[in-house]
């Protein structure tokens, strides 16, 4: 299943690397996201996208995960040649992977 159906998420910049919280829908939800979104399986996800390493944060009283991107957005937003040089999109490309449905 996609991500979308299980958690919404925001994503921006600190510098040259994207920030993305994502944030389970139910609470429910959030031990399912813990498991299968990992800081591994993320970087696989935004393979030739990004140049650095992933953190992963967890806000269990929040239901929500946050990722750190290294080097995703080309030196930052004021000196970036990307479209996307603040990092906004990254959001939606997450809750485009595809995990294993909770049972």
């Amino acid at each position: 299943m996609l991500l979308l159906e299980l958690a919404h998420a925001r994503s921006g910049d600190k510098g040259d690397t994207a920030n993305v919280g994502l944030i389970a829908l139910k609470p429910e939800y959030y031990p399912h996201l813990v498991k299968h979104v990992t800081a591994a399986r993320v970087a696989r996800h935004f393979r030739g996208l990004i140049t650095g390493k992933v953190e992963r944060y967890e806000l269990p009283n929040l239901h929500a995960l946050n990722f750190l991107l290294h080097g995703a957005l080309d030196g930052g937003g004021t000196v970036s040649l990307k479209t996307d040089a603040q990092g906004k999109v990254f959001s939606t490309a997450l809750l485009r992977m595809e995990i294993e449905a909770p049972r």
